[in-house]
């Protein structure tokens, strides 16, 4: 029996796909079945800050590192200067499911509590381990991101494929909900640094608290609101400037958050978009986004800014991006591209002070090539006030 686990708990465990493939592994984690998004990360470290990113929400995470696991996971309780949890993006796990090669069962670091298998048992996340994740990226690169139902099974409970695969085709297909409510705050939360020396308001989509770190560490008093707030309601907060954050599913689903980007770019007030947020900038401009085949997932995406000429090697969580064509006659202009495949990964403004990167410039974990983009922001919101 795998560590950990309950007596007369099974460790057997299966994923099926929505092409009618199958995979069969062995458990951790939580006994249960979810459906979600398959999709794949290429990091090989910085699994406690993927596995909380509330972009991952509604989907089951393949790690393509072979080992996972091998630090273990630090407590909740391990806090900065600003409060906020170290090595975790939000306050639980936010993927619905877990696919590995290996899992670690001895893990060894200094700020380790527990093991990955503990982790995810506690968050009620079920895993699979023991399958060729090499041979499922390559069936997801080839082929698109799936849907898929990952079971991890009680002892003596059978394997019924075809009532699995009957259950996955009723399932709602990520996109189709916007999923962005279940992961922003319901109210505003107020996030001050030691010295102020500006206000913004961030449209929590579902941000990753590093980016709430490194606004805190260049002195922006950070008030965090609801992902549907209205302009209105932003500028009674009177910000000197807005950033629309990260987040899972579609970005076509938030009209809410569209309109008052659009309503807030129409006053010249500085905005800046990451990831999901640069999607919402273009769309909110008269734009377009559309649904890429596998997306770009982990810590090692070269980007070109195409101001500079200087390639940059960026963290990146997405499955969505902005189509190119059009953007010119909208006022913006590409500012990056991905080096591999050319899709678009940053959009800024010709006139005004609004600009969105689609890669994440906070890292969490690293690189930490692009955190310049943030002073970029920082002067923009000084200058507005």
């Amino acid at each position: 029996m795998l560590w950990g686990l309950a007596k007369g708990m099974s460790i057997k465990a299966v994923l099926v796909l929505e092409d009618g493939s199958v995979w069969y592994g062995k458990g951790f984690g939580a006994v249960r079945e979810v459906v979600g998004e398959v999709v794949f990360t290429t990091g090989m470290v910085g699994y406690p800050e993927a596995l909380t990113d509330p972009s991952y929400y509604g989907q089951i995470l393949t790690f393509t590192y072979p080992l996972i696991g091998n630090y273990g996971v630090p407590p909740y309780d391990m806090v900065d200067e600003f409060k906020l949890p170290l090595h975790f993006e939000s306050h639980g796990v936010k993927v619905w499911g877990v696919v590995v090669h290996e899992v670690c069962q001895h893990p060894s670091h200094w700020s380790s509590v527990k093991s990955l298998h503990e982790w995810l048992l506690e968050e009620n996340v079920p895993g699979i381990y023991g399958i060729d994740t090499r041979a499922l990226t390559y069936k997801l690169r080839e082929r698109g991101v799936m849907m898929g139902l990952l079971k991890v099974y009680h002892e003596g409970e059978d394997i019924d494929e075809e009532k699995l695969y009957q259950k996955l085709a009723k399932a709602t297909r990520y996109g189709e909900e916007d999923l962005v409510k279940y992961v922003t705050v319901k109210e505003p939360i107020v996030h001050r640094p030691k010295k102020t020396v500006a206000r913004i308001v961030l449209m929590d989509c579902g941000v990753k608290l590093g980016i709430i770190r490194e606004l805190l560490k260049r002195g922006l008093e950070v008030i965090r609101v609801p992902y549907d707030t209205d302009v209105s309601q932003v500028l009674e907060l009177k910000p000197q400037g807005v950033l629309v954050s990260n987040g899972p599913g579609d970005p076509k689903k938030l009209d809410k958050t569209i309109e008052t980007v659009r309503e807030l770019m129409k006053l010249n007030m500085p905005v800046f978009g990451i990831c999901l947020g640069n999607q919402i900038l273009a769309l909110a401009a008269g734009g377009d986004t559309y649904k890429m085949k596998y997306g770009h997932r982990g810590q090692n995406k070269p980007c070109i800014d195409l101001t500079t000429g200087r390639s940059y090697v960026t963290s990146q969580n997405h499955g969505y991006a902005v189509k190119p064509e059009g953007l010119k006659d909208l006022g913006f202009r590409v500012w990056f591209i991905n080096a591999d495949d050319k899709t678009v990964e940053g959009i800024a403004h010709l006139n005004k002070p609004v600009f969105a990167t689609q890669f994440h410039p906070e890292a969490s974990p690293g690189p930490y090539d692009t955190l310049w983009v943030f002073d970029l922001f920082v002067k923009e919101v000084l200058k507005s006030g």
